[in-house]
């Protein structure tokens, strides 16, 4: 009964206390003649009395507290109840002391926070346990035969003092489970400022029933212990569903990675256990890129650079020559490749096609048109073949003066002033040049250009990918090889001699289209054969009629890829004198053998035309010969025109036949009917040749050539060269059957030419301002360095750059002379 006994008379006495004030009170109050005033001082008495018991309580609680374990105090154990106390069993205390000896002293929470505690002890005759201010429990004391010290028993499971939850582990929090591990969880965690590590999930301080982490709540900063209780549910909501939900707000997830972050920072250093999780933290880092990167400007910035920073953490091997790893695009380079460009410039190896398509792809300097980001497969293949057609093995880069230096200033208030340095030797930074990436922006603008049309029809239906339709907006060097096999089988049989296919025949050879074949696609098939140096009559890309899918066309070999852009006049007007001739000679029903003899004959015989013009002409005589031109047609064709073109045509025509020295007599036939069709007399044939051969041409009744053939004088072969190109636009606007149709449309004009720049500088200042805002802090050595590669004055450099940055966000980037401090937090306004 000894202590509970002390405990009534303890408050007996302190009721006897309050029944005195409250009649002395009283007194006061009968001898006051103020009524009012008498209640002020009765309330104030009373108020007083109050207080002045809380006192005394507190003081006893706090003298109780100090008899308690020094050890558990430090470490915040639980103190058990009466209940508990009870049912633990006394042990010796020689037994007790050599245990509590044994015991290995309980972690750090700085920088040892992933080993668990020792055990706790408590020390006295009695324990005691207050779960209310109002609750007293008491015990017998033990005989002095049993020992003094006791066990405590182990708290619940959420009370450890164990803070780094392991990866893979999981966790359970105000009755919610948090799978996959790597946070920090207990009842404390010191940062090196002194405060409570945002980071720290304290299991002890209150969460709400409910809470949204799609809603924005926190402020720049935020802290578990220091947001409200709806906001840690949201926070552990947010934990619990996997750390996936991409509609999160971005404050949640920088407060799961403040604590990656210290994992890296802190807990890292001379710790093996601390490095063993780095695995496991880099493929988290680059999940969480991954979902949230295009979010968040600022978590991209913070999360890829520390990334970079623990990858590049002990490499040797020269990076150049390993795979390019996925890397999120920034304000600036990431790390990773600076160092892999900056070690094969000191090696001058080349650089190989993939590591120079992440430099394009990942330069700030560059914006990719939306054909390479809708076609990244397509646009890749292009890329390396052309890569490869300018620069051989590589493109190699010179070692300039700018040397590599990274710097990494941790987001998390914990760590705030917290900065990472690390020096690459003589490795160069080779952002401090701006002439290699224009190289590369021109090729990868090239690229662009040619997949425009492709990426255009996958826009308007992308389940035409793969398909042949697909296919012939594509260059052929990157075709799948299916279908290039079937393009080169058709490229061996053209080869031997002209192939007459129908379209639909001719599309069966390439795989089919699903659609049905039209104007547009036959063009573009036209341009892909052609690539292939495969010719096609009709000539669709020079004005001819589009054929349909049962019409006849002829394929031929060209000597280069390119064939049709020579066609010059002399060959559009001899074009269109076989296109008269196959209508005239049809029109009698037959198209003879002589008839295709004496064509061909005037092909042979034209001397003004090139090889690959008169190849040409061949083909689209025999394609005549097949599809024979009707007189309707032709007649149709010439009714618009007024009796002087009427003339001009048929006074060339004239002077064309006999250009040769003779006239025959099927030629003279070929005239008439000619003249009939423009409205022209026919007799006048004979009295337009006599005139068009003076100057020595002999008239085709009156002699025939002579064994030594005719010669024509210089004087005559130059009049009708001036005729050739004077009659042949005439010409070619009658009979061409369509305008050409541009290979590229402008329907999706983008304009990838001009780099990005930063603040809008131009491109040296832009460079010069993006290799600033990668470090806290430059040496001016340095920066003239930088300076010196890209042909600028600093001084003039830094003055135009803070004039550019005052003029966007009323702030300098740099300040000081040296070394020179760069003002960091214009870096996410510049992002954004």
């Amino acid at each position: 009964m000894g202590h509970l006994g002390g405990e009534v008379a303890e408050r007996s006495t302190r009721w006897r206390l309050l029944w005195t004030i409250g009649g002395f009170i009283v007194v006061i109050a009968v001898l006051s003649n103020d009524f009012w005033a008498t209640l002020v001082i009765l309330g104030g008495a009373e108020i007083c009395a109050y207080a002045l018991l809380r006192v005394f309580r507190r003081t006893e609680a706090s003298a109780a507290r100090q008899t308690a374990s020094p050890n558990a105090r430090r470490q915040g154990a639980h103190e058990p109840t009466l209940a508990e106390l009870t049912r633990s069993t006394p042990r010796t205390s020689a037994g007790a002391n050599a245990r509590a000896r044994s015991t290995p002293p309980t972690a750090q929470a700085l920088g040892r926070g992933d080993q668990r505690p020792s055990s706790l002890t408590a020390t006295g005759t009695t324990a005691t346990k207050s779960e209310r201010p109002d609750e007293f429990y008491s015990t017998r004391k033990p005989p002095s035969s049993v020992a003094s010290t006791y066990a405590l028993p182990k708290g619940p499971a959420g009370v450890r003092d164990r803070c780094w939850v392991p990866p893979g582990e999981s966790v359970q929090i105000g009755g919610m489970t948090l799978p996959g591990g790597m946070i920090y969880v207990g009842s404390r965690l010191t940062a090196p400022n002194g405060r409570t590590d945002p980071c720290l999930i304290n299991d002890r301080l209150p969460i709400a029933r409910t809470g949204d982490y799609r809603v924005r709540q926190m402020g720049y900063w935020p802290s578990y212990s220091e947001i409200s209780a709806s906001e840690r549910r949201a926070y552990l909501n947010w934990l619990a569903e996997g750390r996936t939900a991409a509609d999160c707000d971005i404050g949640y997830v920088f407060l799961f990675f403040y604590g990656l972050e210290r994992r890296i920072i802190l807990d890292s250093q001379g710790d093996g256990a601390g490095k063993a999780d780095w695995p496991a933290i880099i493929e988290e880092l680059r999940r969480l890129l991954a979902i949230y990167g295009e979010k968040s400007g600022s978590f991209r910035h913070y999360a890829s650079e520390l990334l970079s920073w623990i990858e590049l953490d002990g490499v040797s091997a020269p990076l150049y020559e390993q795979p390019v790893p996925t890397l999120p695009k920034s304000y600036q380079l990431p790390l990773y490749l600076r160092v892999a460009l900056g070690q094969a410039a000191v090696h001058h190896a080349p650089l190989p096609p993939s590591l120079a398509l992440a430099w394009v792809r990942l330069s700030p300097d560059i914006y990719l048109r939306t054909a390479a980001t809708r076609c990244p497969a397509e646009f890749e293949r292009l890329f390396a073949q052309r890569y490869q057609e300018a620069f051989g093995t590589g493109l190699v880069l010179r070692e300039n003066r700018t040397k590599l230096k990274f710097s990494y200033r941790a987001a998390s208030a914990g760590l705030l002033g917290t900065t990472i340095t690390t020096s690459f030797g003589d490795i160069p930074d080779v952002t401090a040049v701006t002439e290699p990436i224009k190289r590369l922006r021109d090729i990868a603008n090239q690229c662009t250009e040619e997949l425009d049309s492709y990426s255009r029809l996958l826009g308007r239906d992308p389940s035409l990918a793969g398909s042949l339709e697909s296919l012939l907006s594509l260059p052929t060097a990157i075709w799948p090889g299916e279908a290039r096999a079937e393009l080169d089988g058709l490229v061996s049989r053209v080869r031997d001699g002209y192939l007459i296919l129908t379209v639909n025949e001719l599309l069966a050879k390439l795989g089919g289209m699903k659609q049905p074949p039209s104007r547009d696609r036959i063009r573009s098939l036209a341009r892909t054969l052609e690539s292939a140096q495969i010719g096609m009559e009709p000539y669709v890309l020079g004005g001819a009629k589009v054929p349909s899918e049962e019409d006849s066309v002829v394929l031929f070999p060209l000597s280069t890829p390119d064939a049709g852009a020579e066609l010059g006049p002399q060959y559009q007007t001899i074009a269109l004198t076989l296109q008269l001739g196959a209508a005239l000679a049809q029109a009698d029903g037959n198209f003879s053998a002589q008839e295709i003899s004496h064509l061909r004959a005037k092909v042979d015989g034209w001397s003004h035309l090139k090889p690959a013009e008169r190849t040409r002409l061949h083909a689209h005589l025999q394609w005549l010969v097949a599809n024979p031109p009707t007189l309707t047609t032709l007649k149709r064709k010439l009714e618009p025109l007024d009796s002087s073109a009427r003339e001009t045509i048929a006074a060339f025509t004239v002077t064309l036949a006999q250009s040769d020295g003779y006239v025959s007599p099927e030629e003279i036939k070929f005239l008439e009917k000619l003249y009939k069709a423009l409205e022209i007399e026919p007799k006048r044939v004979f009295s337009d040749i006599q005139a068009a051969g003076t100057g020595g041409i002999t008239p085709a009744a009156a002699t025939k050539p002579t064994k030594r053939g005719f010669h024509l004088d210089a004087d005559r072969i130059m009049a009708l060269q001036n005729d050739t190109a004077r009659v042949s636009k005439l010409l070619s606007d009658i009979f061409a059957d369509e305008a050409p149709v541009p290979e590229v449309s402008p329907s999706e004009a983008e304009s990838s030419d001009a780099p990005c720049l930063l603040l809008g500088l131009d491109e040296p200042h832009s460079a010069l301002a993006r290799l600033l805002l990668s470090r806290p802090q430059w040496a001016r050595a340095e920066l003239q360095d930088a300076a010196a590669d890209l042909g600028l004055m600093l001084d003039g450099a830094l003055e135009q750059i803070n004039e550019a940055a005052f003029d966007a966000f009323d702030a300098p980037l740099c300040e000081s002379d040296d070394p020179i401090d760069i003002n960091t937090e214009l870096l996410e306004k510049i992002e954004a």
